[in-house]
């Protein structure tokens, strides 16, 4: 199933501010005096790949003020393109693909183009049938944000890798109010049916049989089954939606 991406920021920050440990250990680890083994070879090895993978990430990013696409007379620009790309690249490193290879690359190039400009059509929606993010909910959610971080040091640290300011951080965390909003309002799936229920813990049990495992009642796991598939719904009408608004939008691809 196609899927349409959001830049969450949470998620990014999060994976941005992760990095950074990472490379504050291995500064820590460096300043101690300790004798070489075959362990911290491996380390050093690793951390090695880890900076030599970033560099080839970052040579597909486009610069911040290049115009990627025009959608409806809207410009998208290479700070937008870099955020989706990197949550993309992020995405299929922990699936333990590599980002950078040829065939991932243009498909990761495609998704990000895609995400950018059915986001930005849901967004332009949203503006038409008055949705918007109030001061309050704008600054409710930037809190919650710099919860997710130890103190105000590590959280700009996160914003500056992510390319980001308090203004443009302001703005992204509103579309994302909107968004929500705009999908929960708009795309409201069917009800999910005890028959689809049924069908998909069948086939959730058969495969933990198969596995050895013994599979849960279905009265302990069906409200976790009908969320999914209510989710799943929703993120098929969202597809079809978004191609809807394709056909009667003016889209000019950059790059």
């Amino acid at each position: 199933m196609k899927k349409l991406m959001y830049p969450f920021l949470l998620v990014l920050l999060s994976a941005v501010l992760a990095a950074c440990g990472a490379d504050d250990k291995s500064k820590s680890a460096d300043k101690k005096e300790e004798p070489k083994t075959a362990e911290t070879d491996q380390q050093q090895d690793q951390q090695k790949q880890m900076e030599e993978m970033q560099k080839k990430m970052d040579k597909q990013k486009l610069d911040e003020k290049k115009t990627v696409a025009i959608v409806n007379d809207q410009e998208i620009l290479g700070r937008e393109y870099n955020s989706v790309l990197t949550s993309s690249q992020m995405m299929y490193q922990q699936m333990g693909q590599d980002p950078t290879a040829k065939d991932a690359a243009e498909k990761i190039k495609k998704q990000t183009l895609d995400s950018l400009v059915g986001q930005t059509l849901l967004l332009q929606e949203a503006d038409k049938k008055g949705y918007k993010a109030s001061d309050e909910e704008v600054k409710k959610q930037l809190e919650e944000t710099k919860g997710q971080f130890k103190n105000d040091k590590e959280f700009e640290t996160a914003m500056k890798q992510a390319g980001l300011n308090p203004d443009s951080l302001e703005s992204e965390i509103a579309n994302n109010i909107k968004y929500t909003k705009y999908i929960e309002g708009e795309i409201k799936p069917e009800n999910v049916t005890d028959a689809e229920i049924q069908k998909f813990y069948e086939e959730y049990a058969s495969q933990g049989g198969a596995e050895g495992q013994e599979p849960p009642k279905l009265e302990e796991v069906k409200p976790q089954i009908k969320q999914q598939l209510e989710q799943q719904k929703q993120q098929e009408m969202l597809v079809k939606h978004v191609e809807e608004l394709k056909k009667n939008a003016k889209i000019d691809i950059k790059v």
